[in-house]
């Protein structure tokens, strides 16, 4: 939308924005563990942040995410570790009123085991809300004709990860994808690491490294930031080393996953 801002103030007359304004109150995520064949509920609640009337539609995806920021929001049910075709939702179409919430009810069935498949480890997919712009196509509310129904309009959508995590099965592994020193143009220093779930359970781990000097002094330690990751995704940490001043040093990067379940890579690091 950026590169278009010049354009658009040149035409603002002629068109207009519709944005819908609904917003999701709470966690964007859901987490639950259960066991094959058992049935569980959850609510989305959908809030209006305006005095007019607002709508909203609510669909499924699968949802993949790469350390490079790539995000797959594939047909339900495609990938392989997706819950999609285990969860039912209703509604689909939403009217909010002014200042108001609704509330979307979904429950997730999970499938009993079979010889020709063992659940094992985590599964999950998303719901999508998304906003529906007065005076689209998709919208039921009546279109106000003192308005220009042409130009460009702008929708927002949240996505609720729902994710099932099949209990007292799966196991938790990390891999270390590739690391390197990254200097921005502004000066600042970071030690950019790539990590992977290798494993076939969610995870939200503790990332940080500590530094040693060359006489194996600890001068600190740096936290990254605690993703999500689901099994097969990636994600990239990039922490700040900015404030170390130069020299040769060995890097101990830590992914504590909880648990026994802590991983480490060591480097040598010198700027």
């Amino acid at each position: 939308m950026s590169t278009k801002l010049s354009f658009l103030s040149a035409v603002m007359l002629l068109c207009y924005f519709a944005q819908a304004q609904v917003s999701v109150i709470g966690e964007l995520s859901h987490d639950r563990e259960a066991k094959p064949g058992e049935r569980y509920e959850g609510v989305i609640v959908i809030r209006n942040d305006t005095n007019e009337q607002q709508e909203a539609k609510v669909y499924q995806t699968d949802y993949m995410f790469y350390r490079d920021g790539t995000n797959n929001y594939a047909d339900p049910g495609t990938l392989p570790r997706s819950n999609a075709m285990w969860v039912t939702f209703s509604p689909s179409y939403l009217t909010v009123p002014p200042q108001g919430t609704v509330t979307i009810n979904y429950a997730v069935a999970v499938p009993a085991s079979t010889d020709d498949r063992r659940l094992n480890g985590s599964y999950w997919s998303m719901l999508m809300v998304e906003g529906i712009p007065k005076g689209s196509a998709e919208s039921a509310l009546p279109r106000d004709p003192k308005k220009t129904q042409m130009g460009i309009r702008q929708t927002i959508r949240y996505g609720i990860q729902i994710a099932t995590h099949i209990a007292q099965t799966g196991t938790k592994t990390v891999g270390f994808l590739d690391t390197k020193l990254v200097t921005k143009e502004d000066g600042k220093r970071f030690l950019q690491v790539d990590l992977e779930n290798t494993g076939d359970l969610f995870m939200r781990p503790e990332v940080y490294v500590e530094l040693f000097n060359e006489q194996g002094v600890s001068q600190g330690k740096f936290s990254g930031v605690r993703f999500r990751m689901y099994p097969g995704t990636s994600v990239r940490q990039m922490i700040d080393l900015s404030t170390v001043a130069a020299g040769t040093y060995k890097a101990l990067v830590v992914v504590d996953a909880g648990g026994d379940d802590i991983y480490g890579a060591e480097y040598t690091l010198k700027f």
